[in-house]
């Protein structure tokens, strides 16, 4: 029997009380599942990072609401969360997978961390920042967002627009040049990022885990990602 590919997803916690829970969607693992891998949560244990850098053939950022650097933020913003053990784990492992050319994809904060790390800029409140915005936190909301034709993105979810929901106060605003722009919402806001110079290093700004697996396109990201790790 063939070996499933195994995928390291970063624990989320209770960020709204206490910070002394790891609190993580049972979504993300089932995605995982579905697509033909092995999900394992990870917690913020410096030690075993580089053990799960060697032994796990994909990373799962996912979404959250921790501090970023100030340096990620455009000149005079910062971020208005709050501080998390997550973070230091997290940009050691997305480094680590990056390095290797394992696939790592990036969910709302895990996308925001990927662009960060390549050069992007972002702020920390879309809706104030950003000409004409949508609110883009909210619960229960959708709205659409155009594919960019010709990337690897665009062969993945064969459509190109489709409706989204939509849960993030920040957003990517300065997009370096080792950065492409994948997809955009109607208000222009950057909605999904990938690294070109990585064989799978993707971002999305929205939570495809929470859509139907066979009827919703942007699902196909997590078959995209397990076969990259070798499924």
């Amino acid at each position: 029997m063939k070996r499933k590919p195994t995928i390291a997803v970063i624990m989320d916690e209770n960020n709204s009380a206490g910070r002394d829970l790891y609190e993580t969607s049972k979504n993300y693992f089932s995605a995982i599942g579905r697509a033909g891998a092995l999900p394992v949560g990870i917690p913020y244990v410096p030690e075993l990072v580089d053990q799960v850098v060697e032994q796990f053939d994909g990373f799962l950022s996912i979404g959250g609401r921790i501090e970023f650097p100030e340096k990620w933020y455009v000149e005079g913003d910062q971020s208005k969360y709050p501080p998390s053990d997550r973070l230091a784990v997290e940009i050691a492992l997305m480094e680590g997978f990056l390095a290797r050319d394992k696939p790592v994809l990036g969910i709302c904060n895990g996308m925001q961390m990927l662009g960060c790390l390549n050069g992007c800029r972002m702020v920390s409140d879309v809706h104030s920042s950003w000409p004409g915005a949508l609110n883009h936190d909210q619960s229960n909301v959708l709205h659409d967002v155009s594919i960019q034709a010709g990337t690897r993105m665009a062969d993945i979810f064969d459509v190109p627009t489709f409706s989204v929901n939509t849960f993030h106060r920040e957003a990517i605003v300065e997009v370096s040049s080792s950065v492409m722009v994948t997809a955009r919402g109607p208000d222009g806001v950057v909605e999904a990022i990938e690294v070109p110079s990585h064989p799978f290093a993707m971002g999305l700004q929205w939570h495809p885990e929470k859509f139907d697996s066979k009827r919703h396109p942007s699902a196909r990201i997590f078959d995209a990602f397990v076969e990259a790790a070798g499924g």
